[in-house]
């Protein structure tokens, strides 16, 4: 039940997405609210649903600090798009600014749908003895709440570089123009795979992608990948126009790039690595043991922590540091992601 909800929260925001466009190339103030009024509806949906699963959780668990629906890979992803949009409706709420919608209802919408691409279970399930643990709700939630500040200072930061490149040689237009058509390809794949009808007990990772069990069907996927990125290559300067045009404060990006990324890291330090590591001691009997989820943590942390220190010991300014910023949220996927789909380790039962 909580599951199908969910799914239909991730079609609104999907359906956000061209509102957004719309508003974006219109300017028209009744398209902008129907596309603020779409993506709340997508929150609200999700919200309920997310409430549904604490419900289906403790009838089974028989209990509200473990019944929260953080437990593996699927509620995860879903609760890394919830905070990712409620994060972006405070932002749009305070700055009055909805030029960010577009990339917010895509990541959320991208999410929700890597949920039937990758094949991850959405049955709710007895927790395994390792999250049977009061450090279970704070350390997953704060962690995941971090993620989705770095998830809103990627878009910030990767807007601010498209913004500033000028040439096509150059390593930022090249950098942020195959960035966005990877983003791109991937969300058609969500909705080719949605439209597919997929069964997830018979999905592989990236079904109708990159990874495809099929050879000739891998094949054809990374042919149109590389004709997206050549696309988006030639046509880049385009959007950059286009942003120029809104009349976006690139200052105004950068600012909110370091205060997405201000917020999430000290949330990220208390909650995924001190935390983290008092529980690791309580299961494992000890504070760190290099396992793959907590050697990418780590390497997380030292990305941010080099933004930081770039910006204000360094004096780095302009799209430097939104470059890191940009790669510390792809190591951030990676940690999150593909460290429980490629990685073995204790943190395995995250896995599909």
């Amino acid at each position: 039940m909580s599951h199908q909800i969910i799914s239909i929260a991730g079609l609104i925001y999907i359906l956000a997405m061209p509102i957004y466009i719309v508003y974006i190339l219109t300017k028209n103030n009744k398209v902008g609210y129907g596309a603020t009024f779409t993506l709340t509806i997508g929150a609200v949906v999700q919200i309920f649903g997310f409430i549904q699963r604490v419900i289906e959780m403790y009838e089974i668990n028989h209990s509200i600090m473990r019944s929260i629906p953080i437990t593996n890979l699927y509620e995860s992803l879903i609760f890394f798009a919830l905070c990712l949009i409620v994060g972006y409706l405070f932002i749009e709420w305070k700055y009055k600014k909805k030029s960010l919608g577009v990339f917010a209802s895509l990541i959320a919408g991208i999410t929700i749908g890597l949920t039937d691409v990758l094949g991850v279970t959405k049955e709710v399930q007895p927790l395994v003895p390792a999250l049977k643990s009061n450090w279970l709700l704070a350390h997953v939630t704060l962690s995941f709440i971090s993620y989705a500040a770095f998830g809103i200072s990627f878009i910030t930061g990767l807007l601010h570089i498209i913004m500033e490149s000028q040439t096509k040689k150059s390593f930022k237009y090249i950098f942020s123009t195959t960035l966005l058509a990877f983003i791109v390809f991937m969300f058609i794949s969500v909705i080719i795979d949605i439209l597919n009808g997929s069964n997830p007990k018979n999905v592989k990772i990236f079904h109708s992608t990159l990874g495809n069990p099929s050879t000739f069907i891998s094949l054809i996927s990374w042919m149109v990948l590389i004709a997206f990125i050549l696309t988006a290559w030639k046509f880049g300067h385009l959007l950059n126009k286009t942003l120029n045009s809104l009349k976006i404060d690139s200052n105004f990006l950068e600012d909110l790039t370091y205060k997405g990324i201000a917020f999430g890291f000290p949330i990220f330090t208390i909650g995924g690595l001190v935390f983290g590591a008092i529980w690791a001691d309580q299961a494992w009997g000890r504070y760190w043991g290099w396992d793959p989820k907590e050697t990418w943590s780590l390497i997380t942390w030292f990305v941010y922590a080099f933004y930081l220190h770039a910006k204000f010991i360094r004096g780095w300014r302009g799209t430097k540091t939104s470059v890191i910023a940009v790669i510390g949220f792809i190591v951030t996927i990676f940690t999150y992601l593909g460290v429980n789909l490629f990685l073995s380790g204790l943190h395995s039962y995250g896995s599909m």
